[in-house]
């Protein structure tokens, strides 16, 4: 199983999962090129990204990059499948499907998602890779539709400035210390509601999980925050704990990366699951 590093999956974690994880790159103010997750600590990275006075930008592997891990699994006598960040919000996609161009077994399917929601349907993999790598693979195309991504961000600029939303969606969610409650739908970034202060916030994005179907919680499920801290985070899981406490005893939570971080900015919240009832 290979994912990009656009899923929030840090080299620990991907250690332990077994999972191999293809950096995206990101372009400091003063031109230097870091590997995602790799060069840079997502807390390092927030602690630069505060005092920066231009928004760093983020960049798809090469298809190269792609290519030479492919090489290691057919010299293995291996196959892969590859999951990567929704064609929508970056070139990672194209880059490994030209590099798996005539390779019978290799694998690209496009998790149409991003951060942590890509990162449970890499899990999802991991708990099903007994399966043939093109059984796998058509399973996760079925899947994916099921993961839901919802998060509460302080603020749309960092996603204006990364071309993520309309600079017209960005001035109306900025208005009267709005928090903007945001999802990705058919793989882009929409805004599912606005709320006034945190804990109103909290409120809407417990509201808003409930209305996409709630949470299924035999399947991978995980939180992610943005910044230097988890406190918002924590209070988060406070205010929402009927939400948790009958479907599960842990919750599992990462810190996002420097790549879904520069468009997201601090101080996010996110939670990702797969909606019940799906198949």
């Amino acid at each position: 199983i290979l994912t990009d590093s656009a899923s929030d999956t840090l080299p620990a974690e991907a250690e332990q999962l077994g999972v191999t994880v293809i950096p995206l790159n990101v372009t400091l103010q003063d031109g230097s090129i870091l590997r995602d997750v790799i060069d840079m600590t997502p807390t390092e990275y927030y602690a630069h990204l505060a005092s920066c006075r231009k928004l760093p930008t983020t960049s798809q592997p090469a298809p190269d990059a792609f290519a030479q891990l492919f090489d290691q699994v057919e010299a293995a006598g291996d196959s892969a499948v590859v999951l990567t960040i929704s064609h929508k919000l970056s070139g990672t996609y194209q880059s490994a499907c030209i590099a798996a161009e005539g390779r019978e077994r290799i694998f690209v399917v496009d998790t149409m998602s991003a951060s942590i929601g890509s990162g449970i349907l890499a899990r999802y993999a991991i708990d099903n890779a007994h399966l043939h790598a093109g059984e796998l693979a058509a399973l996760l195309e079925r899947r994916r539709q099921d993961v839901c991504i919802i998060g509460l961000v302080d603020t749309l600029e960092y996603l204006k400035k990364g071309g993520r939303i309309s600079k017209t969606a960005a001035f109306a969610g900025g208005l009267l210390n709005i928090h903007p409650v945001l999802t990705l739908t058919d793989g882009e970034v929409t805004i599912i509601g606005k709320a006034r202060g945190s804990r109103q916030g909290n409120n809407l994005l417990v509201q808003k999980i409930h209305e996409s179907g709630g949470i299924d919680f035999s399947m991978p499920l995980l939180l992610g925050y943005s910044g230097l801290s988890d406190a918002l985070l924590q209070k988060y899981v406070a205010d929402s704990a009927p939400l948790w406490e009958n479907g599960t005893e842990a919750l599992e939570s990462v810190c996002i990366g420097s790549v879904i971080g520069t468009h997201a900015g601090p101080g996010a919240v996110v939670a990702a699951f797969f909606r019940r009832g799906g198949k």
